[in-house]
């Protein structure tokens, strides 16, 4: 049986990273794309056409585990008087705009006579139903256009991959460079021990979940 192939968006970062290696362990075939390492820009379309083109189709899974907390040396806003357009605007790009470049393209990939899953990494700060702390303007807003994008997106692919399940996933707080800064006093999860639960997650998610928001441990969240 020939193994069942991935493609990991932002396999160079510490979650990406971390969910290739468990994957090829367990047998999978891993394509992985980054910015670092491939010059897979997804905040540019050009890029990711091209880096996707060069792939045949037939993947099982597409996980899209790049994203960025702090951009333009702007950290997570604690009011409005910090909010700034530039940074607003960084962050849809890459937290939002594009994770759906990179399924508008990757969808020709995806396996239409077997299950298959298209996942992409979001945050429950994104969660407008979750919020009640405010601030991190940017990053909540970003995050929670994914979602949008991740739900609607759903509903046209069940159309023409029903065997596909197309969802938002919460990873948890991780101990990677994108979260050193900010985590504070919160537990943080180790990227392994982040892919290990992710994994799991992943394996139970079928079609009829597809549009979903679930995280790390397999649990909805609200949107």
């Amino acid at each position: 049986m020939e193994p069942r192939r991935v493609l990991i968006i932002g396999a160079s970062g510490g979650i990406g990273g971390a969910l290739s290696r468990r994957l090829a362990d367990q047998g999978w075939r891993v394509t992985g794309l980054s910015r670092r390492d491939d010059g897979f820009d997804i905040t540019d379309e050009a890029a990711v056409a091209a880096g996707l083109a060069r792939l045949q189709p037939g993947f099982e899974r597409v996980i899209i585990a790049s994203g960025a907390l702090a951009l333009r040396g702007q950290a997570p806003e604690k009011s409005l008087r910090a909010l700034d357009p530039a940074a607003l605007a960084a962050q849809f790009a890459v937290n939002a705009i594009g994770p759906a470049l990179v399924i508008k393209h990757a969808l020709r990939l995806v396996a239409r006579d077997r299950p298959a899953l298209i996942a992409a990494l979001s945050a429950r700060v994104g969660s407008i139903g979750d919020n009640r702390l405010g601030g991190w303007y940017s990053y909540r807003a970003a995050k929670a256009a994914l979602n949008q994008l991740i739900r609607t997106a759903a509903i046209e692919i069940a159309r023409s991959h029903p065997q596909t399940c197309v969802v938002a996933l919460h990873p948890g707080t991780v101990a990677t460079a994108l979260t050193d800064s900010f985590r504070g006093n919160h537990t943080a999860l180790t990227p392994d021990e982040a892919a290990l639960q992710l994994g799991a997650v992943m394996e139970r998610l079928t079609a009829a979940q597809s549009g979903g928001f679930f995280d790390w441990k397999g649990k909805t969240v609200e949107w």
